[in-house]
């Protein structure tokens, strides 16, 4: 008999129905004569519920194999439920254990687990419901992106994993080296040359940009920061966008409707699994200053309000006469114009003042990257930083330096070696053109899809500093 997923016995199956299904085992419960076994096979947050009548099995097969976490093959009938949380239940009439579980040494045993406890145990993580919701909303997110810029007409690029760059000349790459015994000529390395894991596939997106107007990249990319806070990871995913003939404008408006076709999708698709995490009171979900984050209530005002936008003089303004910052309630006093807008700084702004998500502009050039494209003011370069409340920074994005002068004063000033830009810099020799892009974290943004406070806890299997589970 061909096995049916649990999401499609529970939504499109009907009473009478002779089926099989395969999955885990959640909980066991023993009557005198009847078993009920909550089964999951990880394509809903919802269990099955199996009914098994000792007598009928007791020739076939010996029920006490069955445990917490063992794997089943069942066929049986579709019955209405005597239960008030679902539809039907299944009366099995045949039963194959396909894997044994110790109840004893199992560690997910039917009760509540902290989600610290959990990243000790990655590997079986996703048979709670709470994972195999984060997860497969995870997979639909990853869809949903693919599906807009598809629509929209952008075509998709394989940037490199390995680079001779970094991309924002802050060496907190990881070397990539066959090099043995701490050498340092990097002329007998693989390569020829030092390489890293790259930080950003930006710069050769860019390239791309200039010959098929709108691209994007969408993979993996590596910081070898020395932090452990909740959003920081040292492999990470990042959407990396670039468009040819287009400014700052275009990329706020793309980046907004990006975002919410991206909760659209959700509530369509994963209507849920939100749901389930919504109720969740999770030991690290996130707060705002007087109440835990509601995930639904959050996405729907996104869904039908329009970004705030304001200026990095705007922000410095209102942030400078805070009280939070009149009173030293802040780590990082804001003292002056050119002072970086820190966390707690993106915190106040989009929880306290806007209570909204915000796109601030036009940043202080001394503490941009080189490859932005300066303002007419000669202080500032037109880039935007989009902040989410509960998460801060979730996007950053600028209009590129298309200016061959301006650029290379930038790499100068940045103390960039232009010998390792040839190629960049020649895209602005031969046919340059405005041109602009963005970088949106995507497990940053899946924290925020799901009121997950810990990025660890949104990624399969987190790579953080001294953390290399498998």
């Amino acid at each position: 008999m061909r096995r049916l997923k649990i999401k499609d016995v529970l939504f499109s199956s009907k009473k009478g129905d002779n089926i099989c299904v395969k999955g885990w085992v959640k909980t066991k419960r023993c009557s005198k004569n009847i078993i009920f076994i909550s089964l999951n096979d990880g394509s809903t947050v919802n269990n099955l519920q199996i009914i098994i009548v000792n007598s009928f099995f007791l020739k076939e097969i010996d029920l006490s194999n069955i445990s917490t976490g063992s794997s089943l093959v069942i066929n049986g009938l579709l019955c209405d439920s005597i239960g008030t949380f679902q539809n039907f239940e299944l009366k099995a009439n045949s039963i194959y254990i396909l894997g044994k579980s110790d109840s004893n040494e199992y560690p997910l045993q039917p009760k509540k687990h902290s989600l610290n406890f959990l990243r000790d145990f990655l590997h079986f993580r996703f048979r709670t419901n709470t994972f195999g919701s984060i997860f497969r909303l995870r997979h639909a997110v990853n869809y949903s992106i693919h599906s807009f810029f598809y629509e929209k007409g952008f075509t998709f690029i394989n940037t490199p994993i390995i680079t001779s760059l970094d991309t924002e000349g802050a060496g907190d790459s990881f070397r990539v080296t066959t090099l043995k015994n701490n050498e340092a000529d990097f002329i007998k390395d693989f390569f020829g040359k030092e390489s890293n894991l790259t930080v950003s596939g930006q710069l050769a997106l860019e390239s791309a940009s200039l010959g098929l107007s709108e691209v994007y990249t969408f993979g993996p990319v590596f910081r070898a920061e020395n932090s452990n806070t909740t959003r920081h990871l040292s492999e990470f995913w990042m959407l990396e966008v670039e468009m040819a003939f287009s400014n700052l404008k275009d990329v706020i408006n793309l980046s907004e409707s990006l975002i919410k076709y991206i909760i659209n999708f959700v509530f369509e698709n994963c209507r849920n699994d939100i749901h389930f995490l919504n109720k969740q009171d999770f030991d690290n979900k996130f707060k705002f200053r007087d109440s835990n984050f509601n995930i639904l209530k959050m996405l729907e005002e996104i869904l039908y309000s329009d970004f705030e936008i304001l200026t990095y003089t705007n922000a410095i303004k209102i942030l400078k006469n805070s009280k939070d910052n009149l009173n030293n309630n802040f780590n990082f006093i804001i003292k002056n114009w050119g002072d970086e807008i820190q966390s707690e700084h993106e915190k106040y702004l989009s929880e306290s003042y806007f209570k909204k998500p915000l796109a601030i502009i036009d940043y202080p050039k001394n503490i941009k990257p080189f490859y932005m494209r300066e303002n007419n003011d000669s202080l500032t370069v037109s880039a935007v930083d989009i902040i989410f409340p509960g998460i801060g920074e979730i996007l950053g994005g600028s209009e590129r330096e298309d200016r061959l002068d301006k650029l290379t004063s930038f790499m100068v000033d940045k103390n960039i070696n232009k010998k390792d830009f040839l190629w960049y810099i020649n895209t602005r020799l031969f046919g340059s053109a405005p041109h602009s892009g963005f970088g949106l974290g995507f497990d940053r943004l899946i924290q925020f899809l799901t009121g997950i406070n810990n990025i660890k806890d949104v990624v399969p299997f987190p790579r953080t500093v001294k953390n290399l589970f498998c």
